[in-house]
């Protein structure tokens, strides 16, 4: 039964819906009804920790919808990364927020998917850049945003335990979504998952997904990662990760550690990654050992794979990606300015395409700066070209896709930032004094450009929900023509074209374990 929304029986103007498993009371808020800490799955711990999420029991009465749910225990991050960690402290982990126009069946509206990012390590749904008000009541949109597992608890590959265990949350969410968004003004049938880092890296996995088919019609990958495990990685990594806390990678041994506290081994091996690199190559550097795992069975191959062969060619894409991705970890780092030619040379071999990435990139950008040839190497393999990339493979499977870049600069911090990773975020959600939009717009007034990159980011997005078109042409590999988005928007054919020939010939495939 996918239930009905009615008024409350004492007469209150909040917002009362039937799901599936009981009714959910919200409140109304500046013109919308909002839920929050929905549970969309029994809470992941006891017997049932570190399995595939299982239904929610069904309660009696009627359960209040004001809080957000708990985060899913995690790392501490980059400062601001991963927001309301002062959220309800519990293991009701898995729940869903619904910011609606309108919780009336009758009126069904489209349905946009929030999945946040941080590393596979971090996030909560309940964080302030998260706000999906803007979104919902400019697009007339129905929004939802989700809470999944990470790090250890979703995405470890231990024994006794499916993988992608954050991956099989999201899924499980989108088949509340569609059991459930009617009562909430939602139609089932228009549902479009969109996520930023490792949210987009989320949303290509469930592009590639079996379990996914069929959840959603339209997708928005903001920044993809290219990071994607094998098998034999993914195992090498969680043994590690387990020694770290002097167990073995079993379900049997893991459960005995609070979830809450096991989160210290990952942010310990985080820290000592720099010892495996013979072993793990690629992975070190980027100071996180959590990634989806192309494991054969949850995620069969690599999305670009799986989408090349035609496995989501119903399904409309947006993809795109910031001009100066890494520039974030740069400056986070303390090291913007500083990086010495020893060093770039060090990042230009290992992340390079090719038998000889060095000397292409400095034959490309011969007046490039270290500092220059450093960031733009990494803002390529991890985010730029895994994100082109899946446009071209959805082309090649017979699948629609538009392509962004964002060149807006970040105004705080005197404009060192520039259109880095991240910046998107607030730009969409309107967020510019929260979490990541704290530290990218720090020290300045919100300005009437940035209001306007703003609300184009939210029409396009909404638009795009709605109809299937952001306001561009879709890419093709003939014209390449990209939104670029900054003060003054245009199409263009893709703007880092020196980048895209560098790179067209590289397959992304699942990072090896290297013997």
């Amino acid at each position: 039964m996918t239930g009905e929304s009615y008024e409350s029986a004492d007469g209150s103007a909040e917002p009362v819906v039937r799901t599936t498993a009981g009714a959910v009371r919200g409140r109304r808020e500046g013109g919308l009804a909002v839920f929050r800490g929905i549970p969309f799955a029994e809470p992941p711990v006891g017997d049932a920790r570190f399995q595939a999420p299982r239904p929610v029991p069904a309660w009696d009465g009627i359960r209040d919808a004001y809080t957000f749910g708990p985060p899913p225990p995690q790392e501490v991050g980059i400062q601001g990364r991963t927001g309301a960690l002062d959220a309800p402290m519990g293991d009701d982990w898995l729940t869903v927020n619904v910011w609606t126009p309108d919780p009336d069946p009758a009126a069904p509206r489209p349905v946009m998917v929030w999945i946040y990012g941080g590393a596979y390590k971090l996030g909560h749904s309940g964080s302030p850049g998260y706000d999906a008000r803007r979104i919902a009541r400019d697009g007339d949109v129905v929004v939802l945003t989700l809470n999944y597992r990470v790090g250890i608890e979703g995405f470890a590959r231990i024994d006794g335990a499916p993988a992608n265990r954050g991956l099989l949350d999201q899924v499980a969410a989108l088949e509340w979504v569609r059991e459930n968004i009617t009562a909430f003004g939602g139609d089932p049938g228009q549902v479009t998952v969109f996520g930023e880092s490792a949210g987009a890296g989320s949303v290509a996995s469930l592009l590639a997904m079996p379990s996914a088919t069929g959840l959603f019609r339209r997708a928005i990958a903001q920044s993809v990662p290219g990071t994607y495990f094998s098998d034999e990685l993914a195992r090498d990594i969680a043994a590690a990760l387990a020694a770290e806390a002097g167990l073995r990678p079993t379900v049997a041994d893991l459960s005995t550690v609070n979830p809450r506290q096991l989160t210290a081994a990952g942010q310990t091996l985080s820290t000592k990654m720099h010892q495996y690199e013979e072993r793990w190559g690629q992975v070190v550097p980027t100071q996180t050992p959590f990634s989806p795992v192309v494991d054969g069975e949850v995620l069969p191959t690599t999305p670009w794979q799986a989408l090349a062969a035609g496995a989501a060619r119903d399904v409309e894409l947006i993809a795109g990606h910031n001009r100066d991705e890494f520039r974030l970890f740069v400056v986070l780092g303390g090291r913007f300015g500083k990086i010495s030619d020893e060093e770039a040379a060090a990042a230009l071999r290992m992340f390079g395409p090719g038998p000889d990435g060095e000397r292409a990139y400095r034959g490309a950008f011969p007046d490039a700066s270290p500092g220059e040839l450093y960031e733009r190497v990494q803002s390529d393999w991890l985010f730029r070209m895994p994100s082109l990339h899946l446009a071209e493979a959805h082309i090649a499977g017979g699948g629609r896709a538009h392509m962004y870049d964002l060149t807006w600069p970040a105004p705080g911090n005197g404009g060192v930032l520039g259109a880095c990773h991240g910046l998107d975020i607030p730009l969409l959600f309107g967020t510019f004094d929260a979490d990541l939009g704290s530290l990218l717009f720090a020290g300045t007034e919100s300005s009437p450009e940035a209001e306007a990159l703003s609300s184009r980011f939210r029409a396009a997005w909404t638009a795009f929900a709605t109809t299937g078109d952001p306001g561009w042409p879709s890419y093709d590999t003939e014209r390449r023509l990209v939104q670029v988005l900054d003060a003054d928007p245009q199409v263009t054919p893709y703007p880092e074209e020196t980048s895209r020939r560098l790179w067209q010939d590289h397959i992304f495939a699942a990072l090896p374990l290297i013997k």
